[in-house]
């Protein structure tokens, strides 16, 4: 089940990076590294508000492609802590888990890329094909956090 929930933090890091994040952060830095427990903990808030952010900045024309390199390479790695993450509160070898993250990144990314191209194609309007994007990654984020 770890290396399956790190699978699926990592999608959902790839549709929203640092929704991703705040899932496997959960609350209370049980098993947590120490340079990793302040997210479960203070830095908590600032992970969600980051989320809130980005789920609104996601919405913005001026939004750069999130399969450009300099995007693609930071949500693999922030897929990859959050793999740790889930790793660390399991307490497990995070090899695996980490590396199965950072490949969920990358497949979330491509694929919430092709749907909002889909999307594009049909005349769909933009938002609305974010918002639906937004409401799948939520509902992984969940399944992460149960």
């Amino acid at each position: 089940m770890v290396v399956l929930r790190s699978f699926v933090v990592g999608v959902v890091t790839g549709g929203r990076s640092m929704t991703g994040l705040a899932a496997a952060a959960g609350s209370g830095g049980d098993g947590l590294p120490k340079p990793l427990a302040w997210l479960a903990g203070g830095g908590r808030r600032a992970v969600l508000l980051g989320a809130l952010g980005e789920i609104v900045a996601d919405k913005l024309p001026g939004t750069p492609s999130r399969l450009a390199p300099p995007a693609l390479a930071g949500r693999v790695v922030v897929g990859a802590v959050a793999g740790l993450l889930v790793a660390s509160r399991a307490g497990r070898n995070p090899v695996v888990p980490v590396l199965v993250a950072g490949a969920g990144a990358v497949a979330g990314s491509v694929a919430g890329a092709r749907w909002r191209a889909y999307a594009a194609d049909r005349g769909w309007p933009a938002v609305p094909a974010a918002l639906a994007e937004d409401l799948a990654v939520v509902t992984l984020a969940a399944t992460v956090r149960r």
